[in-house]
């Protein structure tokens, strides 16, 4: 797998806690989307840490091309 899948063609919105660690799933086989759970293994695609800087709703990227990952930068628009 190169590519990854597109589990939904626009964002996750997930809320986060300050200083809490999360893994983000890069190749769009998970089935606890939009986190990692560890299908990507046997890819070359690996998920993306990332430590939530505040306690807020991000907004996740749910078609994996996003430019700003994790998050969602619009990308899904031009699918």
């Amino acid at each position: 797998m190169t590519e990854p899948a597109i589990p939904q063609k626009g964002p996750y919105p997930v809320e986060v806690e300050a200083g809490k660690s999360y893994l983000w799933c890069a190749c769009g086989l998970s089935e606890n989307q939009p986190f990692c759970d560890g299908s990507h293994k046997g890819s070359d695609i690996t998920p993306v840490r990332f430590v939530a800087k505040d306690s807020e709703t991000v907004w996740l990227c749910g078609c994996k091309r996003t430019g700003d990952k994790p998050f969602c930068d619009g990308t899904h628009e031009t699918l």
